[in-house]
């Protein structure tokens, strides 16, 4: 059964613009693996507004309550190249009251945008 379903976008540019220009905010929004590709080198703009799209959505189909923290879900690409989403502490507790169990994941980026959809099953 589904329980939420949320979308998001991101401008690419924008979002680049606002983590060059505040100190820490990459830091706040991803955990360390959402940063680095598997090789080590630092992930592209436009993956990270994905990643942030992602989160956004995932936020809206949890019903937006407040206190989630933005590093209590990790957007990952398995091997297959299929994204999926890791959740724990606020997020995961928020889960677990609504009776979420999976995650579906959605990403894209284009044209200066990057865009996310989630469901949460249950």
């Amino acid at each position: 059964m589904i329980i939420g379903v949320g979308i998001d976008v991101a401008e690419i540019e924008r979002f680049g613009a606002a983590l060059e220009r505040t100190a820490g905010m990459a830091e706040r929004l991803f955990v360390e693996r959402e940063l680095l590709l598997p090789s080590g080198e630092r992930r592209g703009i436009a993956s990270l507004a994905a990643r942030f799209a992602a989160k956004e959505a995932l936020a809206k189909a949890l019903g937006a309550p407040a206190g989630l923290r933005w590093t209590d879900a990790e957007v990952f690409v398995e091997e297959s190249g299929q994204p999926r989403v890791r959740v724990k502490g606020t997020v995961a507790a928020r889960a677990a009251e609504l009776g979420v169990w999976s995650w579906h994941v959605s990403l894209s980026h284009d044209a200066g945008v990057a865009s996310a959809v989630v469901i949460a099953e249950g």
